[in-house]
């Protein structure tokens, strides 16, 4: 009887130990902010160095980062494949040739944090931390950025090619885009706000320009001396690689400026624009604006909100994916 009772002890401790550790496997398969706590405790003080000399280089960057992460998460997920390199990788999908950008300086970032924690911090991570960094040193009060997200072994072009939003889309697609990874609305009109910081290419706007939709004429919903001005910068046949500020008169801060530029036809990219004007935005977006135009403090709160949201769009975690060596390429 004794052999018998101290079977079930066992059986009973080895059940208990059991579910004791998948409790713990799943609070380490959701994403969490102190993640690396332990295994690197100074990878925020390492990223924020190597952001902070990024921007100071070149201040555009801080709104290339930013890009970075949602062309990611709006692929595969969180994943870090829009860093991978190769003729068939999301880098060469249409809206990402020569649009995105700072891949050398998340190689920095990886080399850095690489020196100090081997094999430790994912890529994906580091695109996240980026870019919260970049939109804090550009003006917003800082938010906990969710860790634990491990890298994707493949890219996927077709992925990029037909889920991430172009500046010509409808708001009918861009919403739809958005509502495919599990976005709403409000996330289309918060996270469109991360272009008040960063500059757009001519080729990204000059159809509105001239001959707009057949018409003959530049997009009547800009205004006209912004119009003029662009027709400068942005001639018929000229280099569509020239490039302007997206939020006009405030280029580098990050402010709600945006907004109050939607409310007077200063929106420079259709899709920026048509979160104001139309009739698809009078039932939808409109007011949004308008209430974000009035009160920075909102817009702030729910574009941290959404960052957030969108940083958990199909996060690999536990032992699923990698921890990628090198950015660029599957570790071998």
């Amino acid at each position: 009887m004794e052999g018998s009772a101290s079977g079930k002890f066992s059986g009973y401790s080895c059940l208990f130990m059991i579910s004791f550790l998948m409790v713990c496997w799943g609070v380490r398969s959701e994403l969490t902010t102190d993640f690396y706590e332990k295994s690197c405790p100074n990878l925020l003080g390492i990223v924020r160095k190597e952001v902070k000399k990024a921007i100071e280089n070149e201040t555009r960057m801080a709104a290339s980062l930013v890009r970075l992460h949602f062309h990611d998460c709006f692929v595969n997920g969180c994943d870090g494949s829009i860093l991978l390199d190769g003729s068939d990788g999301e880098k060469s999908a249409l809206p990402n040739v020569n649009s995105v950008r700072g891949f050398d300086i998340v190689d920095t970032i990886k080399s850095s944090v690489e020196s100090a924690c081997p094999g430790v911090v994912s890529c994906a991570d580091i695109l996240a931390i980026a870019a919260r960094d970049s939109v804090v040193l550009s003006g917003l009060n800082t938010w906990k950025v969710f860790l634990g997200r491990r890298d994707g072994l493949v890219a996927n072009q077709t992925g990029a090619n037909n889920g991430l939003p172009f500046p010509t889309d409808s708001l009918d697609t861009i919403t739809q885009k958005f509502a495919n990874v599990g976005l709403n609305q409000t996330d289309v009109v918060s996270l469109s706000g991360a272009h008040t910081i960063g500059l757009a290419r001519c080729t990204t706007f000059s159809s509105r320009l001239f001959n707009f939709s057949g018409t003959g004429a530049a997009d009547s919903t800009m205004d006209t001396e912004m119009v003029s001005d662009l027709q400068t910068l942005c001639p018929q046949g000229g280099d569509g690689n020239t490039t302007t500020s997206l939020d006009q008169n405030s280029t580098d801060l990050f402010d709600n400026h945006y907004f109050k530029n939607l409310l007077v036809g200063k929106g420079l990219l259709s899709s920026d624009q048509i979160l104001f004007t139309g009739d698809a935005a009078a039932s939808t977006t409109k007011s949004l604006v308008e209430s974000y135009s009035n009160d920075s403090s909102l817009f702030f709160s729910d574009f941290i909100n959404s960052m957030i949201k969108m940083g958990n769009i199909s996060p690999i975690t536990d032992s699923n994916g990698e921890i990628r060596t090198n950015c660029r390429v599957v570790n071998s």
